[in-house]
């Protein structure tokens, strides 16, 4: 999720506290990757979709509605809602869960996190926002890093549905850097929080639309206690309430700090798969991601002073 605040300077005691929630925030994100992945064995990925963001909408109504905070989305503000809503949280939720019914947990949390290599490409190639050296040395470095994962040593492509996975997953990966180049340059009239139910509504709709024609009705799920635990997790835990943290705490370090500090999701996300789920990282892939994650700090870094 990304969300756009405008930094102030807090007490340290406060800042302090914020880095404590923000590190709860990165560790549900990334372990909501490896419990994503057990919940797709008992439901289908467009339905899980929609449930996730059905109920992370409803939790933060409630939230707002408590505080007094609900109101309709200004018209300044509907471009990125809709950029947010549809981009974001429709195309690369729906894309990655399906990639990860082809896919392992690591290598789609690593390949989706590969946002900030195409955040670099794309301005450059439709913004013409040539790219400084430092931008330039990160795109070839992560891209390096994905050649090398995608690369028949360490993917097999013989495999059904290997392509679809990593091709959506890449998709997905675009798709959310359009919104980041969105997001950058939006001058926003309410607060992210205030908008994110709505982006959420907006994207549960299509979503159900998708699943109903694609994987029918969800009458054969089985609703078991161990589903009910994950879906509250992924949706209401891992999505409305990192949200709120995201966006009360966020504010409170600086942006580039925040860029940074969230480059710990996909390596919790890795780590949680291999503890939880038994994947086994093999010399490749370590090459692969250890590439791409050089290229992520190195974007993140040389968008400092840009």
């Amino acid at each position: 999720m990304s969300c756009t605040a405008t930094n102030a300077p807090f007490p340290f005691r406060h800042t302090t506290t914020s880095w404590v929630w923000l590190s709860v925030m990165v560790l549900l994100w990334g372990f909501s990757w490896p419990a994503t992945q057990v919940a797709l064995t008992a439901i289908s990925p467009l339905w899980l979709a929609t449930f996730r963001f059905g109920s992370a909408a409803i939790c933060l109504f409630a939230f707002l509605a408590v505080r007094g905070e609900i109101s309709l989305p200004k018209r300044g503000d509907l471009p990125i809602v809709l950029s947010i809503g549809l981009l974001q949280m429709m195309t690369f939720t729906g894309l990655g869960m399906i990639a990860m019914t082809r896919t392992d947990t690591s290598h789609s949390v690593l390949l989706a996190y590969t946002t900030p290599l195409w955040t670099v490409a794309l301005a450059w190639i439709a913004l013409r926002t040539r790219p400084s050296r430092a931008q330039a040395l990160a795109l070839a470095t992560g891209l390096a890093g994905v050649a090398v994962i995608c690369s028949p040593l360490e993917t097999d492509w013989a495999a059904p549905g290997a392509f679809m996975g990593a091709g959506f997953l890449v998709m997905a990966a675009i798709a959310w850097s359009v919104v980041i180049l969105h997001v950058r340059r939006h001058a926003w009239v309410s607060s992210p929080l205030s908008l994110a139910p709505w982006q959420m509504l907006l994207a549960t709709l299509p979503l159900a639309g998708l699943a109903l024609a694609f994987e029918g009705t969800p009458h054969a799920i089985d609703w078991t206690p161990k589903l009910m635990e994950l879906l509250v997790f992924i949706g209401p835990i891992a999505t409305s309430a990192c949200f709120v943290i995201s966006a009360e705490h966020g504010r409170r370090i600086s942006t580039y700090a925040m860029s940074n500090f969230t480059l710990g999701v996909p390596l919790v996300g890795i780590a949680g798969s291999v503890l939880f789920l038994g994947n086994i990282l093999s010399g490749i892939f370590l090459t692969g991601l250890g590439l791409v994650f050089g290229g992520m700090i190195l974007a993140a870094r040389s968008s400092k002073s840009r």
